[in-house]
């Protein structure tokens, strides 16, 4: 009887999980349940296998209001039926068409309209759904005569009383109003709870036709569809590139062994055997398609001249290599195919594909274009309410105002006020804890699909302009739609960038794609082992660079490792304290295990990729490839759980039995293993990532000044804007503010003047920032102030933020005397007039009293305009003359001695311990060279950081192979000269001291452990 029901799909009204609501339908005895969340089919999914493993017949449909108003309830009568509310649905989120009140023609569904929305004829598959609480209506004659057309409608949206509190809460939410101020039109009805269905007939029993009505669409309709069968290859992914299984084949054939000759030669009889053998798994699994699909989209960036990076899994498989997917040899690295692809394996593999940032939305185009929007989309992804969102939401709900709501939102809940409201607050804000909130585009998983999309989902347009699925990658592996991951990312923008910077500066070509260039080069390899790789991709965090020293990483192969070791798999388990250790002191281990030296001899006996895992998992286990797939999932990022690890622990200790193996060999081999449940790399991914650090490394080295402008002109990675600054100054670069007859919008490079670009200029409206630039290259310089200001749409403002930053430094006046020449200009000045001059008019000269201004002030008119000092260093500003006693170039030579430095501080990473939270700061000398200090919580407790700036350190040096950091026992921020701008308004001389920044990266995970807890064995064990 129950043709409605929501549940918190239905976003901000439904109170029910797809698993209360069917729960809750077991109890009550209902056989036939209707899901018909508000405007989405999100939940059908997850609804129609839940209905069937308790034995009820489940239904989908969806509820389609338009805005606040329900228009009508569609009920598919089988699967096709959904396809047709899909199509409605996303011709109104994607191209904006109306939602009419009267339903289109549909073929495969039931109509179901309210009594307030009722048409004047209905046809066949329409009818008028009546509530209990209207039965009174029924007096009507004009309804009284319509009972053949008539349906019980009783709508089901929450549980207990507490639940339609909740809804109302829910409600206000998405009104953003106060719950006071709901009215009835805006809530569902008190009734809207699934009451025992004897108790709704009952209701209806004068009406017995309508009863009949109601069970015979119960009995019409079904939810027939085909799930992904376990085991199976078969999807619903676009099934050939071409028109059939044998073409593609043909096709992908031919590309191979082409791509073969020109990455191998014609001789190379190891590299054609294999790709023979791939070519024979990837055509019995059928995946043909998915191969071709993705050369595909490589080949059109290759004609736009883009830069791409095939990462993950795919670098494993040679047919990816010669087919260009991936730049990584798998014969060269020891990349073994079946990590990525093997006749266990049921799913498409994953090639991750990485773009510039910038050129990603021209593949993603090409992508819809080329196999057509009605195939293509992005997976979705439920936003859930977050803590923060969720109490700051209620309390607003609950009329709290904005200091208490910050509080509620910002500090832990045990110290928040105990009064009544805000005991509400807490009491509804737990209920909605894993409700979704909204629906948003995954990063980067793409579906395209054989059948129109819509067949299984209606499409939503988020904000980013690409249409989404409302369901997400979850879904849409279970019901057979795989994706490709089409990603972005800045440090190929970076490469890029450079690449094309060099060419415009020097005339050079430099040919990054050919990796040889950028392997193994000797003056890289000397800035790899000290750590000098600011700005480099993925190797440039104090992390990093302190595990490059450690390593003294002066090769390729270390680096793959590095990649890899730094992650929270190894890293969290212990692993990468070993594994420095052993790189360090290769004869001062044993390997524990026959089998481990025989298959990890490369990384000393530790599992550092998920291959390393697989391989010990079968060798030393003797587990079947069918667990090694399992374990495979468990280490991706798709399906990382130790819930999915611990199903073949089992399998793996009676293997171990049989093969001989002791309790406690087995049980320390399962606890490696068990590490990698967090996250880890697959080699071949973290390969992928060390020739994209390679090619960056390679810029840096030999482009020094092109590479830290497109590191600036791309938005930095892990540092803010003023330490890449701060890069290229070291680099031998002359830093230059803004100039409006030099800069561009971006960072420039002329000669070794850097001249940062107008972006950077904080309050500056982006538009007017970009039309500088563009205005002098259509009308040539700019000969003075008054010319700016006839040529340009600014306002006092904007002159004045220019003025500060020494825009009009060409003019050879004082800023003063510029601010008052704008004020002069801008009086009388009108707006209509500018551009349209027929002549023009010789500049003003105004004569001005001459205006004394402090050295220092241009250093704080640049903290306050883009957030560091350019004229000076920050050492220039301190009141202390003071320098520090040792400077870095001493540091290797003060092991476990006290030293006093002066800092500047670049930046700090939160650190869990036991003893409580620990930093690792980031600083640079007066000499601008780069040192790394630890911060215990003893020593944190009395003296803490204080935000950015300057520091005087006290602490002993550590020098931990090869890289030296200075454990700190005191420090104070140093105090600078107050503001000279301000030597008349005491109160405003240090205001914008606040101004300089740091970079503080937060981690809140378990403490890795120490050495002594590692307990990884350094010698042989016995069966």
């Amino acid at each position: 009887m129950f043709l409605n029901c929501h549940s918190y799909h239905s976003l901000r009204y439904g109170t029910l999980s797809i698993e209360a609501l069917v729960q809750q339908a077991l109890d009550s005895g209902t056989k036939e349940l209707v899901l018909t969340d508000i405007n989405t089919v999100t939940g059908i999914y997850e609804f129609k296998k839940r209905c069937e493993n308790c034995g009820i017949k489940p239904i989908a449909g969806v509820e389609v209001r338009k805005e606040n108003k329900l228009l009508y309830i569609a009920v598919a009568k089988e699967f096709s039926g959904i396809g047709e509310v899909n199509r409605v649905l996303t011709a109104h989120n994607c191209d904006g068409e109306e939602l009419t009140e009267k339903a289109p023609l549909f073929e495969q569904v039931f109509v179901i309209y309210p009594i307030t929305n009722i048409p004047e004829t209905l046809n066949e598959h329409e009818f008028i759904g009546l509530r209990e609480e209207e039965l009174n209506l029924m007096i009507r004659p004009e309804l009284k005569s319509r009972t053949y057309k008539m349906v019980i409608l009783h709508p089901v949206t929450f549980s207990t009383k507490k639940e339609y509190n909740l809804h109302r809460v829910l409600r206000a939410i998405e009104y953003n109003t106060l719950l006071s101020k709901l009215s009835d039109e805006d809530i569902c009805s008190k009734s809207e709870y699934l009451k025992p269905e004897t108790s709704v007939i009952k209701s209806f029993s004068q009406y017995p036709e309508i009863i009949r009505n109601t069970k015979k669409i119960l009995a019409e309709c079904s939810f027939e569809f085909t799930y992904k069968k376990r085991g199976s290859t078969e999807n619903k992914n676009k099934k050939y590139f071409t028109r059939y299984q044998e073409e593609d084949m043909k096709l992908l054939t031919s590309l191979a062994y082409s791509g073969l000759e020109k990455r191998y030669g014609a001789d190379d009889e190891i590299a054609r055997k294999r790709v023979e053998k791939e070519l024979k798994v990837i055509g019995d699994l059928k995946f043909s398609a998915y191969f071709l699909i993705t050369w595909d989209i490589i080949q059109y960036s290759n004609r736009m001249g883009f830069m791409h990076v095939g990462r993950g899994s795919g670098a494993n498989s040679i047919v990816s290599y010669c087919l260009g997917i991936t730049d990584i040899c798998p014969i060269e690295l020891d990349l073994y195919f079946e990590r990525f692809l093997n006749l266990n394996r049921t799913s498409p593999p994953d090639f991750d594909i990485d773009w510039s940032w910038q050129n990603r939305d021209t593949i993603l185009e090409y992508i819809f274009n080329k196999y057509g929007k009605d195939h293509v989309a992005f997976c979705g992804t439920n936003v859930e309410f977050k803590y923060r969102s969720i109490f700051r939401e209620v309390g607003k709900a609950f009329g709290l105002p904005k200091e208490e709501l910050d509080d509620l939102a910002t500090k832990p809940m045990e110290t928040h006020d105990g009064n009544k409201v805000v005991k509400l607050v807490h009491e509804y804000g737990k209920l909605m804890e894993k409700f979704p909130n909204q629906r948003s585009m995954h990063a980067c998983g793409i579906l395209i699909s054989e059948e129109p999309i819509t067949n299984y989902s209606a499409l939503e347009m988020p904000p980013k302009g690409f249409p989404i699925v409302q369901f997400d990658m979850n879904v849409a592996e279970d019901i057979g739609l795989e994706k490709f991951d089409i990603l972005s990312q800045r440090g190929l923008g970076t490469i890029s960038d450079t690449v094309e910077l060099i060419k415009k500066n020097r005339g050079i070509e430099v040919d990054i794609r050919d990796t040889s260039i950028s392997k193994d080069e000797a003056l890289c390899n000397e800035y790899l082992a000290v750590g000098k790789t600011i700005g480099c991709f993925y190797i440039e965090s104090p992390a990093m660079r302190g595990l490059l020293r450690r390593l003294k990483c002066g090769d390729y192969r270390t680096l793959v490792a590095a990649s890899s070791i730094i992650r929270p798999g190894v890293a969290q388990s212990g692993m990468m304290k070993e594994y420095i250790f052993r790189h360090n002191h290769p004869n001062q281990f044993e390997y524990f295990h026959p089998v481990f030296e025989e298959n990890l001899k490369e990384t000393y006996g530790i599992m550092v990729y998920q291959e390393d895992v697989i391989k010990i998992a079968q060798y030393f286990g003797g587990l079947s490839h069918a667990d090694g797939d399992i374990l495979r999932r468990a280490m991706s990022g798709k399906e990382r759980s130790i819930q999915k690890l611990n199903e073949v622990k089992n399998n793996f200790f009676e293997s171990c039995k049989k093969q001989g193996h002791s309790e406690q060999m087995t049980t320390e081999a399962f606890r490696q293993i068990q590490s990698f449940a967090g996250y880890s790399f697959c080699k071949a991914h973290s390969a992928s990532y060390a020739v994209e650090s390679y090619q960056s490394l390679y810029l840096k080295v030999y482009y020094p000044l092109e590479f830290m402008v497109s590191v600036i002109n791309n938005q930095g990675g892990f540092y803010r804007t003023e330490v890449y600054v701060h890069e290229a100054k070291m680099s031998g670069g002359i830093i230059q503010n803004p100039c409006v007859n030099t800069s561009e919008f971006q960072t420039s490079l002329k000669g070794k003047n850097i001249f940062l670009g107008f972006m950077h200029l904080q309050s500056l409206d982006s538009k007017i920032a970009q039309l500088i630039s563009e205005e002098r290259e259509r009308n040539g310089n700019y000969k003075s102030l008054e010319d700016f200001i006839r040529r340009i749409p600014i306002g006092i403002e904007g002159v004045q933020i220019l003025i500060f930053i020494g825009a009009f430094r060409f003019t050879g006046k004082q800023k003063n005397e510029l601010l008052i020449e704008a004020r002069l200009l801008l009086i009388n000045f009108k707006p209509e007039n500018r551009g349209k001059m027929l002549f023009e008019e010789p500049v003003q000269e105004y004569q001005l009293p001459e205006l004394k201004r402090d050295f220092f002030e241009d250093a704080f008119d640049e903290i306050e305009i883009l957030g560091f000092p350019v004229s000076c260093t920050p050492f220039d500003l301190l009141e202390t003359k003071y320098r520090g006693s040792v400077f870095v170039k001493d540091l290797l030579k003060n092991h476990k001695k006290q030293v006093k430095m002066l800092a500047y501080l670049i930046s700090r990473k939160h650190v869990p311990t036991k003893k409580g939270t620990m930093y690792f700061g980031t600083w640079i000398d007066v000499n601008g060279d780069y040192f790394d200090t630890a911060h215990f919580p003893d020593s944190l407790r009395n003296y803490d950081f204080m935000g950015g700036g300057c520091y005087l350190l006290l602490g002993t040096v550590e020098v931990d192979y090869h890289f030296p950091t200075i454990t700190i026992t005191k420090m104070a921020k140093m105090p600078m000269i107050p503001d000279p701008r301000y030597a008349y308004h005491k109160e405003k001389q240090y205001d914008i001291h606040r101004q300089l920044k740091e970079d503080v990266s937060m981690t809140f995970r378990k403490p890795y452990p120490q050495e002594h807890e590692i307990g990884l064995p350094r010698h042989k064990l016995s069966n």
